[in-house]
């Protein structure tokens, strides 16, 4: 286990380097292009389009080529397509092999995630919040990668540097793959079946589309506010690019610190608290951004904005499993599809309404989307005590 986790945890960490990557030089690319936000945020779209389909097919291809086979040609792929992104091709090519990068990053995290909630089993919540962390040291580490090489002009070497980590990754999986995970995988048609036979499948089906809706809003709004932050602090308080760049490092660090102790706090307060408790607090901190533009106040409310974000990923993750349980590798891959369908289609609207409307109505769409996270957290929490209330009554019964 304690390999499994270790090899998870550096997978998580190229992951949350790829995935800021494109937002970490997002100005720069923009200028060099000539092209608008609302292209650059098509390029976020179709690798997270990538990342939703291979997301969605990682049980069935598990079943069909093998965990080990699929993990390495996931991170193989990511690796290739960064390189290519690196020699700073026509923007047709890089739209056009975005998807393949989004099918390497979606695939080696949700199969990953399925992995370490498969094998930790009740310690699940700790587990995944220490992988997380390595997400968000990934995706902290970006930025300062990032400003460094916008300084020096040299903001394309970025790709490279995930390429080349990617690599380093499949070797490290390749030589040192868990014996743990040598275990037959989940059978989709099993799994289906068990659905469909289940006594409350109508709660189910409320638990888990409550639960589908809460990633694809909080994954499209976390890629959102990440891509295009460094533009609002450009043309809204006048930081150069690589300054603000390092504004995403105030939001991961947070991340970083609240994914310290994440999972030990849902244990303590229940998945359930932790998530109503975080998602208020980050609708009242984006309804503040809102009406404070200053420079300092931006900083500090991004800084409070990762710490309640912080485990909402992982928490939600293994809570939504534990409502559903039996269904492990079906039930994290379709959150993370839909966390795909927002991460692709969320970030794609929010370049365009900056380019339409501004930076001071974008901080205000990032509100509506907190509170918009907020409501549906809300449903997916009341449908789950409804189907637990129903099974433990039909428990009763028996």
């Amino acid at each position: 286990m304690a390999r499994l986790v270790f090899l998870g945890c550096i997978a998580y960490l190229i992951v949350g380097i790829g995935q800021l990557v494109v937002g970490t030089v997002m100005e720069p690319m923009v200028e060099a292009y000539g092209i608008q936000y609302g292209d650059g945020g098509q390029l976020v779209m179709n690798q997270f389009l990538g990342g939703m389909v291979g997301i969605t097919l990682a049980p069935w291809l598990m079943g069909r080529i093998g965990k080990k086979a699929l993990l390495l040609t996931a991170l193989a792929t990511m690796a290739v397509v960064e390189v290519v992104y690196s020699f700073q091709p026509e923007w047709g090519v890089m739209l056009a092999i975005g998807p393949l990068a989004g099918f390497g990053f979606g695939t080696t995290e949700a199969v990953v995630g399925s992995f370490i909630i498969g094998a930790a089993q009740g310690n699940a919540n700790v587990a995944m919040s220490r992988v997380e962390v390595f997400f968000g040291v990934g995706a902290l580490l970006m930025p300062f990668a990032g400003a460094g090489l916008i300084a020096s002009g040299l903001w394309v070497h970025a790709f490279m540097v995930v390429g080349i980590l990617a690599a380093i990754t499949v070797l490290m999986w390749f030589l040192f793959w868990p014996k743990i995970l040598d275990r037959p995988p989940e059978n989709t048609a099993t799994a289906e079946a068990r659905l469909t036979k289940m006594p409350n499948r109508g709660r189910v089906i409320a638990v888990l589309a409550g639960g589908s809706l809460f990633f694809a809003v909080y994954v499209g709004f976390e890629m959102s506010f990440i891509h295009y932050l460094p533009s609002l602090l450009v043309h809204n308080n006048g930081l150069s690019d690589s300054t603000a760049s390092l504004s995403l490092s105030l939001f991961w660090g947070a991340m970083v610190l609240g994914r310290m102790v994440s999972g030990h706090a849902a244990d303590r307060w229940g998945g359930a608290a932790y998530m109503l408790i975080t998602c208020i607090s980050t609708a009242v901190i984006f309804v503040l951004m809102g009406g404070l533009d200053s420079t300092w106040a931006t900083f500090i409310l991004t800084f409070l904005a990762g710490l309640a974000m912080s485990g909402m990923f992982a928490v939600a993750l293994v809570f939504l499993n534990r409502a559903v349980p039996g269904m492990t590798e079906r039930t994290t891959s379709l959150l993370m599809a839909f966390g795909g369908i927002g991460g692709a289609l969320m970030p794609k609207l929010t370049g365009w309404f900056l380019d339409e409307h501004g930076t001071d109505a974008t901080r205000w769409l990032f509100a509506v989307f907190a509170v918009a996270m907020l409501a549906v957290i809300v449903w997916a929490l009341l449908s789950a005590r409804s189907l637990k209330r129903a099974t433990g009554s039909a428990s009763a019964t028996v």
